[in-house]
């Protein structure tokens, strides 16, 4: 036999031997699939028929929000509780359900606690299911790949939820958007989402690409270009799956241009997205008088926002410093916000750290957690409401400065670039800067305004943000809704 022939003839069985591996390999995967497909099926048929002994039993269909942290008293919450009392409003014959994993505290305390922080009441009552898991979705859980980590954390927060209580239509208010799929395809819920920041971003993509040192991007990764590669084959992955979860849901409501510029290039759903700016409370700001400063002694700059990373309060006292090499006399820096936890109270430890060092501890005041009568009274007597956030996702706190008559200095990004801070019937609402030298540089240029120049700045912008007020989230959000509450049999 030839060496062609005895070619052949190894080839033939080798055909043969892997044809024989294949063929049960093929089968046992048909098998599987099968198998799963009749599993889901199975745990479909048995979350609606628990909704349908429970529509049954109540009359009525039901609404459900997915809000783990419903009892933090942010801009998020706020959103929360208006959304509901919106719809209370309009639909009399709809139950409405919100999952929380606050589990130190009642129903009732909870909404105690939305009249107090928001003054906000709501018409009825809700019911809340209280989730036991919460702790997978905390991000100290995952030191690393904790987007990963979050996002398979909330997949079962999800499961929790929807097996203690099957609605007619869910709602994610707080941006877990791999809880959509697991609802629409298990539960059979009509679902819809109000994203208030995407999980993930292009921004983010860019930053790790250009291997630029930022809060979520440490030192570490961006000096290596192996471990920034790395980050960017995970992100793009991530954004991925992102993507495919996000583009379940049947009704998709964002909270500025700058997010629905993301969640269009990623969930690529534009015809069931639209824009629906978060509800301020700029009437609480409204009574602050708007007159001349021409005879202040002493110009205050004043920050609103919680000591996390990403509001970079070094910024604001880098630019504050150049600020006052040129100006000595009458200025100080007024920095008001939360602390969550130890971690925060550590940041504001450095902070003071870094004023010290500057030499600029004496002209910089700190304010933590203050009560809202406290906040107003040092937002009246401000002459500069400050923020520094990049890609800030819409920014309440800019909007409550403009409120209350601040000339309002913003980050050149985000929602305050695209949103808020833009000209109104043709006058100027305030000024944009991205670092130190433009910050300082805009600040110098405010002061040096006239007040008459000034005062016209602060009218434009407390005129312009009528359009962030509560009554016009209402009409937005309901007319969003409106198709998404017309499926609900009654």
């Amino acid at each position: 036999m030839s060496a062609h022939d005895q070619l052949v003839l190894c080839l033939c069985e080798l055909t043969r031997l892997l044809w024989l591996l294949l063929l049960p390999l093929g089968f046992l995967c048909v098998l599987l699939i099968a198998v799963l497909v009749l599993l889901v099926l199975a745990v479909r048929f048995w979350l609606q028929s628990i909704r349908n002994a429970r529509r049954a039993r109540d009359g009525h269909p039901t609404v459900a929000f997915f809000h783990p942290y419903c009892n933090a008293g942010g801009g998020g919450e706020r959103v929360l509780w208006c959304a509901i009392r919106a719809l209370q409003n309009r639909y009399a014959d709809i139950n409405f359900v919100v999952y929380t994993g606050d589990l130190g505290v009642t129903g009732q305390q909870i909404l105690e606690g939305a009249r107090r922080r928001f003054n906000i009441v709501l018409p009825r009552p809700v019911q809340f299911v209280f989730l036991r898991h919460r702790v997978l979705v905390e991000p100290n859980l995952f030191p690393h790949f904790t987007l990963l980590g979050q996002s398979v954390g909330s997949i079962i927060l999800g499961w929790e939820a929807l097996t203690e209580f099957v609605p007619d239509l869910y709602i994610d208010s707080m941006g877990y958007a791999f809880t959509l799929p697991l609802f629409r395809y298990l539960g059979g819920c009509s679902v819809g989402s109000y994203v208030h920041y995407p999980t993930i971003s292009t921004d983010m993509l860019s930053v790790v690409r250009e291997r630029n040192p930022r809060f979520n991007n440490p030192d570490f990764i961006s000096n290596s270009l192996f471990l920034s590669a790395f980050k960017v084959v995970y992100y793009c992955l991530f954004a991925l799956l992102y993507g495919m979860a996000g583009s379940c849901s049947d009704l998709i409501m964002v909270n500025s241009s700058w997010t629905l510029n993301h969640i269009l290039s990623l969930w690529r759903s534009p015809n069931r997205t639209s824009v629906v700016y978060p509800p301020c409370d700029v009437s609480a700001f409204l009574d602050i008088p708007l007159e001349e400063d021409g005879d202040k002694k002493c110009h205050s700059i004043v920050s609103i926002g919680q000591f996390r990373p990403e509001k970079d309060h070094r910024l604001q006292i880098r630019a504050f410093k150049k600020v006052l090499d040129r100006r000595r006399e009458g200025l100080k820096l007024v920095l008001i916000g939360g602390c969550r936890n130890q971690e925060d109270e550590d940041r504001v430890l450095m902070l003071r750290g870094l004023c010290q060092e500057l030499g600029v501890g004496e002209k910089v005041e700190f304010k933590l957690n203050v009560p809202f009568d406290e906040l107003k009274r040092e937002m009246g007597e401000a002459t500069i409401g400050l923020h520094t956030m990049w890609n800030e996702h819409f920014g309440i706190g800019v909007v409550e400065c403009m409120a209350a008559g601040k000339v309002i200095l913003a980050h050149k990004s985000g929602g305050p670039k695209l949103d808020i801070v833009i000209p109104f019937e043709g006058g100027q609402t305030g000024f944009l800067a991205d670092d130190e030298d433009s910050y300082a540089a805009a600040i110098e240029h405010i002061l040096s305004l006239s007040p008459a120049s000034r005062l016209q700045i602060r009218r434009n912008a407390r005129q312009s943000v009528a359009r962030f007020s509560d009554q016009e989230f209402e009409a937005c959000f309901l007319a969003a809704m409106e198709p998404l509450m017309g499926t609900l049999e009654r």
